[in-house]
Order: C-alpha cells, then structure tokens, then sequence
C-alpha cells in the first residue's frame, strides 16, 4: 500500500498541506471561516472550544492521528455560534462532545463513526439526515446490514480496522475522509489489565494506527473520549504518536451564554437577568449540565438562581461530581475568632489581604501548618479561608483498592478545584494522605499519587487561586519535595498556650464554642506544666459545666447562667492530660525544627533555636525520642 495524497482535508474540510514521508509541509494559511479568529492557525470559528483549536492544530501539522480526549467530555459544549446581540442563543446550541466532533470538527468529512461497548459501531452525521442516510449507506457496503454491525469491543475494532485498511488501498478518487470516535474509550484499553489478550489486541491496533504513516498521509483521525487518562493503559498516555489533550471545566464565558440561554427556555423571568449572570459568576466548578438542573429548579420554582439556597445545590453538585472525594465547606468564621497564635494570624492576614487586594503574585503557594495534636491546625485553616474569602475545599481519601481508580479520583477533584479558584485546599493529615516517592507494594500508585499532587502545588499559574494547606503533626514524615519553595512555602508552627494571657484567651474562646458563660475572673492561675491543648481546654470547660447542671438538679434550682470558679477548678483537678508525653515532645521538637519564621517561635523555644548548636541539640533529641517510640 503506497497511497499518494498530495492534500489532504483540515477537520473543518479546508484543504490544507499535511507532511508526507518526505518532507514536512511549511505552515500554509488555512482558508478562513466566518468567525474564525485572527491569526488563528486553524480554522475553527472563535466561539469552539480551545481544545478543539488544539486538536486542529495538532492534526494538521502532522504530530498525530490519534487523539484522546479526557477530563470534562460528558458536559455540554457549544456546537453553533452565538445568536449576537441581547437575544438568547436556542438550547440546542449545545450538545455532547461527540456532536460537536460529528457537526463541527469532522461535520464536512465523509464518515464519522462512533464506537463504544453499550451501543456498538453508529455513524454520527449530527442534524442532517441526508448525510447519515450517506454514511449509513457507504458503512453497510463495508459491514453488511447494520442490524449485525458488531458490538463486542474485539470485533469492532477489527472491523474499524478494515475499513481504514480497505481506504488506503481505495483509488484517491474513492478514499473517503474517515473519523473515528471511541468513546468510554478506558473500556476498550483500561489500565492494569495489560497481562489480557483481548485488551492488549485493542491496544496494539490503536498503537498501531497512531503510529502508521499511511494514515497520518490520507484523511483518517482517531479521538478516544476518556473520563480520566489515569484509567487508560500507561502506554496509550505516554505513547509520542497519540495527542492527549485535556477538556476543561467551563470558563466564565461559557458559563454565562449558557445560563442566560437555559434561563430563557426555563422561563426564569426577565427581572432575575442579573441574578442569572451573577450566579454564572460564582459557579466555577459545575459543569454545565449541573448548571442546567440550577437554573431549571429556579425557574420551576420561581426563585431567584443565585438565592441562598444556591450555596448548598451547588457543595451538593460539586461533591457529588467528585464522587465525595473533595469536601467543601463554607466559613463562617475570620482568623478573629482564633485565641492565641498571634505571629501565626499576623502573616496569615497579611497573606489574605494580598489576595483580596488581587495582588497574587505576593500570596504563597501553600502552607506547612504543624505542631501538635490539638492545637487548631483545622480551624485555622477553615478561619484563614473565612478571613481570604474563598470557599474552604477538604480533600478527603481519594485512594482506592482497585488499580489506576486512585489516580483516576485524584486527577478528577484536581481538575475541579482548577476550576474553582480562589479556593483554600486542606489536606488533613498531609504525611499520610499525600504519600511519597516510594512504591512500597502498590504498583507505583504512591508514586503517582504523589507526583500529581507535587506538580499541581508548584503550578505557578494558581499562584493565589488554589491555596493548599498541609496539616500534620509530624511534618518530618513529610517528603521535602512537598515541603520546599514554590509549594508549601510558609511553615507555620503551633503550640500549646504557653503563658497565661493565652490560656486565658483559649479558656474564653472554647466557652464562646461551646455557648457558655465563664464568671468574672476565670481561669485564673493554670498550671502551664500541664501542656492542655485546645481540645483539652474544651473538655474541662464542658467537664466544669456539668458538674454545675449536676448540682443544680441535685439541688432542685434552675441551670446555673455561667460556670462558677468552684466548677471550673474541680474539673481542672480532675482532669488527666494524655500518657504520650514523648509523642507530643516529639511533634513540638519536629515543628520548631520546620518553622520557616522565628517569630512564629514562643520566646523558649526561640532561645533554644538561636543557641550555639540549637537545632543540632533539637534534632539529636528528636532522634533519640524516635528510637525510644519505635523500639
């Protein structure tokens, strides 16, 4: 087979130059469309998606024939230009990823065929039925009746794959411009399953076309839609013949067309026009489709779209987008509720102010919050958020038991906490959730695991948009890649109230939590030899309350309006702090030795850290409490 194709056809059916065996053409001005952008190297009209240009681009320059799609391909994307002017687009300017590839990228190309395990081999001609009657005809030449056109993943591949063989050889004047889409593409190549025949059959045909010049010289493009790479074979992803590109979640601009539009078809009435924009405004992180169900519900119901209940519908349709991998929170609170930790809350109100003031280049990529158990990592992270202004994202346990599906649950809440932004990310827990390098017995998933969220925290682009906040106790089980500059770039260290205007201000704050009065002159004198943390200090405070409701039923009066001193001191005297002396020794030792800023340091542990050979005395210690703990 030695086709000549001395042209070949740009995906909107421009002819355009493309490289043949010996020599790559030079960069040829594609004919330009109504509305396609200026200087645009493709011809797609400005109102298609990026991704798609990137296709285009890819396509025509001769880098591959073989694309795949992942990321938000099951949202609705737009598959006509906009009407112009104040006048709403129609609802059916939009439609699913495979109608814009079969109106738009391929809608001028002879045969678009579509493929996946529910529905078997189809064409796709979009809304003009004189084309599908076309391809229909043409496949059933090729197929036979399309009641018996082939269903099982093996044959259908075998049979996609005779028909662009049988097109290579066709005369030039028969060969058809032929595109093929396999779509939930991670059934026909998934990952982990290399040692199968059958998958790897249909993994060596898709390599196969991608990497056969023929096709690359005549009309032929393959596009695999996958809901993550992650659940594509390694060798796919990584392969340099196939292009993988990334569908985005929706822009602002996408977001706002498309919700001025379902409000009009909704019958959302005129006099919440605003409230429809200003709700597209904040609606970073939904998809389309979940944008749809906002907006029907609110014109069903005749509410406002952007109401106090659209808060809730959309946590509820982003978390459940995530699979509940990704927990958001709204705060309630500003670091002024935060008792105590005064150098702590000094850098992260600055911080916060920049961000607020737009000034992203001044905000850090992330925090290293540390200290010992108990002493508020969580809630000042959830206060910071409050303070910034920002949605509080909790990044829960992403990990699962079957291979390729933790990565898969990872790259997903990433991709929508890149939507979102501005947006604080907490990651309780950080030395165990986040993993490391090693790939101790789990097929290199804590690798990957790590090296995803590594690259994401150094993406300077998000610089001030995704703030991520590591919490943990023991930050020396942190691997130093996540810990450097660039990613977790500010450590801030917390301890236990260390002198008594602290312990006087976390008594008051946990009586506030927990909605009771402490009598004049409360605490007085504590102990500070008793390292109580915050959570200890809540716990007497609760223990001194019901001792007073105790008393006060024993005696038969009315519940006492505040907690007396005798109360307070009794359960004080009761109280028992935590066995695990060295374990918390341990945790402070190791966050004074991570702290990026003495003045984050009580003046105690300063005066150790700034001694002659400080720090090699705290690391000696640390050391020797560690062989003590493990042995």
């Amino acid at each position: 087979m030695n086709p000549s194709s001395p042209q070949t056809e740009s995906p909107v059916g421009k002819p355009s130059a493309r490289p043949d065996d010996a020599a790559v053409a030079p960069s040829a001005e594609l004919g330009k469309v109504p509305g396609a952008a200026a200087g645009s190297s493709s011809a797609l009209p400005a109102w298609c998606p990026a991704w798609a240009e990137r296709v285009g681009d890819a396509y025509l320059s001769g880098t591959s024939c073989v694309f795949l799609l992942s990321g938000n391909v099951r949202d609705l994307v737009p598959v006509a230009p906009p009407v112009g002017g104040d006048r709403p687009d129609p609802v059916d300017a939009w439609g699913t990823v495979p109608d814009f590839l079969s109106r738009e990228l391929f809608g001028r190309w002879d045969i678009v065929l579509t493929y996946d395990v529910g529905r078997g081999l189809r064409p796709l001609a979009g809304p003009d039925p004189n084309r599908l009657r076309t391809m229909a005809q043409w496949l059933t030449e090729r197929l036979g009746n399309a009641a018996n056109w082939p269903r099982d993943p093996d044959a259908a591949i075998g049979a996609i794959d005779a028909i662009l063989e049988r097109n290579l050889i066709d005369p030039p004047e028969q060969r058809k411009r032929i595109a093929v889409l396999l779509d939930y593409a991670q059934y026909l190549v998934p990952a982990g399953e290399s040692g199968a025949r059958s998958a790897a059959a249909r993994l060596v045909r898709i390599l196969g076309w991608a990497t056969n010049p023929l096709l690359r010289r005549v009309n032929v493009a393959v596009v695999l839609l996958v809901d993550t790479l992650a659940e594509v074979h390694p060798r796919l992803v990584t392969s340099s013949s196939v292009v993988a590109i990334d569908v985005p979640m929706p822009d602002l601009a996408q977001r706002e067309r498309f919700a001025v539009a379902t409000a009009a078809a909704a019958g959302v009435s005129a006099e919440h026009a605003a409230a429809v924009r200003r709700m597209a405004a904040i609606s970073g992180g939904l998809t389309l489709e979940s944008l749809r169900s906002v907006i029907t519900l609110a014109g069903r119901d005749g509410t406002s779209p952007d109401g106090p209940e659209f808060a809730a519908r959309k946590k509820d349709l982003i978390e459940r987008s995530c699979h509940g991998l990704v927990e958001f929170i709204e705060p309630r609170l500003t670091l002024d509720a935060v008792a105590g930790h005064e150098a702590a809350k000094h850098r992260l109100e600055s911080d916060a102010r920049a961000i607020r003031r737009g000034q992203l280049e001044s905000a850090p990529m992330g925090y290293l919050i540390c200290g010992p158990v108990g002493t508020g990592k969580s809630f000042i992270s959830e206060c910071y958020a409050g303070t910034v202004g920002i949605p509080c994202a909790v990044l829960k346990n992403f990990r699962s038991k079957y291979v390729g599906e933790t990565e898969g649950n990872l790259e997903h809440a990433l991709g929508v906490l890149r939507s979102l932004g501005p947006v604080v990310v907490v990651v309780d827990e950080a030395d165990a959730a986040l993993g490391n390098r090693e790939s101790s017995g789990d097929s290199g998933t804590s690798g990957r695991v790590f090296s995803m969220i590594a690259r994401q925290m150094g993406d300077t682009r998000y610089r001030g948009k995704i703030v991520w906040m590591l919490l943990t106790s023991r930050p020396d089980l942190l691997p130093i890649d996540l810990k450097r500059q660039g990613r977790a770039e500010v450590h801030i260290p917390l301890f236990y109230p260390h002198d008594q205007a602290e312990l006087e201000a976390m008594f008051a704050a946990m009586a506030r939590k927990a909605r009771v009065k402490l009598a004049p002159g409360l605490p007085g004198p504590v102990d500070l030899d008793l390292g109580l943390s915050g959570a200890d200090i809540e716990s007497v405070v609760l223990a001194a309350r019901r001792k007073g409701l105790e008393q006060a039923a024993e005696a038969g009066d009315p519940p006492p309006a505040e907690i007396a001193a005798d109360d307070l001191r009794a359960a004080l005297d009761d109280f028992m702090p935590s066995a695990q002396g060295l374990e918390k020794e341990l945790q402070e030792i190791v966050a004074v030795l991570e702290c990026t800023e003495k003045r984050f340091l009580p003046e105690h542990w300063r005066k150790q850290v700034d001694a002659p050979g400080g720090r090699s005395r705290l690391q000696e210690r640390a050391a020797a409490i560690r062989e003590v703990i493990s042995s």
